[in-house]
């Protein structure tokens, strides 16, 4: 018996208007819905403590191109990448798998009498191969695009300007945790720390950076500090030190970066804002401090410094970051929106595996393409690192090894789209996949 073809209107293409283009305007349209909602869930998980797993981690360190689109919107514009063109092989998947079942349909219709259904049939199968390449085009194109104008940002010269350039030393203490809070501990990073500060000294560094609580005494205590070592060498041959420790507010500790000149006055100080939850404070201290036990050593209540707060050396501001700060970018885009030079992170890390540490330095990789800043950073255990503003690492340490090391960095003044106007895209997606869906109902 002849088949009736409208039975075929059960197929999906049909369905979905295979034959007027409505399903690629669909497509495009859950495209940009499914981008802008993700990028917006990050945006507010970022927001949180419990913050570290953005998509766009996923390219760094190594896709420097794809890495360069944070220079216009920050970390969103890489995610909001990955998602678009990754939704549109989606799609164009699932194109091709209604495109089956549709020719298929198409031949069943096709067994009939009448010449002008069979010659109908055989245009619209090619009609609809037609469509299926353009949805296998759309992610290779936008793919293409997303790379090239990622590698043009990359690939722009970088000019040092003349009196720009700070030698820094970098110290790797490799003292672990679990001797970094007892006596034993203090003398070794006492003894380490100070020989590797006179040895930078002798090679005529501008300053020297050590890392988070690398000297784990309280730094705003005068008389506390004057009996270190470290702080007696300071006095003695003059270099800057940027000096990993605790300062005090009120009755509680900041985990803080102090600049210490050649006088021994406390210059400039930064206090780490980004807490870890449970490991450095207790969320709802009030409610749940008297029954979670702490994973800190530490005997005091630390507190989370100012988000507006600024770090200036003898040689300009500087762009902070303590540790777990590292994960949250718009603190990044501030300090350097505020006339932040150069960047230098300070982080313990002697926690964890190496494969966190190696996450843990492709956070300061974007962070400095971001920013377009070169990166000092010091860590205690790995990796200690020297960043230029495209994301090339100029030098990495060890890990677990003891090491003092001197690099030149550049001052830098410009100001990336990004470090100018935020996360702009976030909202543009937002409001454009919002219209999307209105013209599509209507």
């Amino acid at each position: 018996p002849r088949k009736n073809p409208i039975l075929t209107l059960n197929s999906p293409p049909l369905q979905g208007g295979a034959g007027g283009g409505k399903t690629q305007f669909s497509a495009l349209t859950r495209v940009l819905i499914g981008t802008a909602l993700w990028c917006a869930l990050e945006s507010i998980w970022s927001t949180g403590s419990l913050w570290w797993t953005s998509l766009s981690y996923t390219q760094s360190p190594h896709n420097l191109a794809i890495l360069h689109l944070g220079q216009l919107s920050g970390p969103s514009a890489v995610t909001a990448a990955i998602v678009a063109v990754n939704g549109l092989i989606a799609e164009a998947f699932i194109e091709g798998s209604s495109a089956t079942d549709y020719i298929t349909d198409v031949t069943d219709v096709t067994d009939v009498t009448d010449g002008w259904k069979q010659e109908g049939g055989r245009g619209k199968k090619q009609e609809r191969r037609k469509k299926n390449w353009v949805a296998y085009i759309l992610p290779a194109s936008l793919f293409l695009v997303l790379h090239i104008v990622g590698w043009s940002l990359y690939n722009r010269p970088l000019i040092q300007e003349a009196g720009t350039s700070l030698k820094i030393g970098i110290i790797q203490g490799n003292i672990p945790n679990e001797i970094k809070f007892d006596s034993g501990g203090w003398r070794r990073a006492l003894e380490g720390y100070t020989a590797g500060y006179k040895q930078l000294a002798d090679r005529k560094v501008d300053a020297v950076l050590i890392p988070e609580t690398a000297l784990p005494f309280i730094w705003t205590n005068e008389y506390q500090r004057s009996t270190l070592s470290f702080y007696k060498a300071i006095l003695e041959r003059g270099v800057v030190a940027w000096v990993g420790g605790f300062g005090q507010e009120e009755n509680s500790l900041t985990n803080s970066l102090l600049a210490i000149d050649k006088t021994g006055a406390i210059v400039g100080r930064y206090d780490k804002l980004k807490l870890v939850p449970l490991g450095e404070y207790i969320p709802f201290y009030e409610i749940l401090g008297g029954i979670i036990n702490r994973l800190s050593p530490l005997d005091a209540r630390l507190v989370p410094g100012n988000s507006k707060q600024l770090f200036d050396t003898p040689f300009g501001r500087a762009i902070v970051g303590i540790c777990y700060d590292s994960a949250f970018a718009e603190n990044f885009r501030y300090q350097a929106a505020q006339g932040g030079e150069f960047m230098i992170t300070a982080s313990n890390n002697a926690h964890y595996k190496p494969p966190m540490l190696a996450q843990h330095h492709a956070l300061d990789v974007m962070r400095a393409i971001e920013t377009d800043r070169w990166a000092a950073i010091a860590t205690n255990t790995g990796y200690s690192a020297v960043v230029n503003p495209h994301g090339e690492t100029v030098w990495k340490s060890g890990l677990n090894t003891y090491e003092v090391r001197d690099a030149t960095i550049y001052r830098r003044q410009t100001k990336t789209l990004y470090v100018r106007w935020g996360d702009w895209l976030t909202p543009l997606l937002l409001v454009l996949a919002g219209l999307m869906r209105l013209i599509v109902r209507n």
